[in-house]
């Protein structure tokens, strides 16, 4: 029997196509690298690039700024009643709206414009005893006088200068004109904090009290609050 001729086993060609692939993406790989490094700069979020609210007028140095509680930006975020609350010269509005319930007659997502008159002037439009009274047996006047410093839209202060005049829920127009530093609203009263945001609402601080109801304060003080 004839011995069977012994050949070396041919060794298995191994293809060299996924050498060539791993290769090529070990090139690829710092180039894709370096591009994701050198591209153009991922868009910021439309929270962050929002410019924070920009309020005018001689009070808004005395009130919150930066990142204290109720500064600008904090508010904008909030709905407007409870904006109200963190603005500490506005003790006096904030509660009598809550109490009279005009903010909350307003139907759902209203847009709406706060004339705020501050604490002083509160002080001194009514006397303790006359503004007492309004909160505790006279709702139907206190909501006539907070409806007064409402307007229907959130106008920014500019807007409501260029028109000229405006119109609050109580149904009187009145004019609304710039004066140096300030906007003048009727014939008494000057913003001096302007164009603070809330949710669907601009709030405008004043110095004085608008609507028909006659001055009781006899001036010898503040009221306690």
């Amino acid at each position: 029997m004839e011995d069977a001729v012994s050949h070396p086993a041919t060794p298995p060609r191994h293809p060299r196509r996924p050498h060539r692939a791993r290769r090529a993406l070990g090139l690829l790989l710092p180039t894709l690298l370096l591009a994701g490094c050198t591209g153009s700069p991922t868009a910021p979020r439309a929270d962050t690039a929002t410019a924070a609210p920009q309020v005018t007028g001689p009070l808004c140095a005395a009130l919150p700024t930066g990142t204290d509680p109720g500064n600008p930006s904090f508010l904008a975020g909030q709905p407007v009643d409870q904006a109200l609350r963190w603005i500490p010269t506005l003790t006096t509005f904030e509660a009598a709206l809550r109490t009279s319930g005009v903010l909350t007659d307003l139907p759902a997502g209203t847009r709406v414009t706060v004339l705020a008159p501050s604490d002083d002037a509160f002080a001194a439009t009514f006397s303790e005893d006359n503004w007492d009274d309004l909160m505790t047996h006279h709702t139907d006047q206190l909501r006539t006088l907070l409806k007064a410093h409402l307007i229907t839209g959130a106008h920014p202060i500019a807007d409501l200068t260029t028109a000229g005049t405006a119109t609050t829920l109580d149904g009187v127009t009145v004019t609304v004109t710039r004066t140096g530093p300030t906007t003048r609203l009727g014939d008494r009263a000057d913003t001096v904090c302007a164009d603070y945001q809330a949710t669907n609402a601009r709030i405008h601080i004043i110095n004085a009290v608008l609507g028909p109801l006659p001055v009781t304060a006899d001036g010898t003080g503040h009221r306690a609050h």
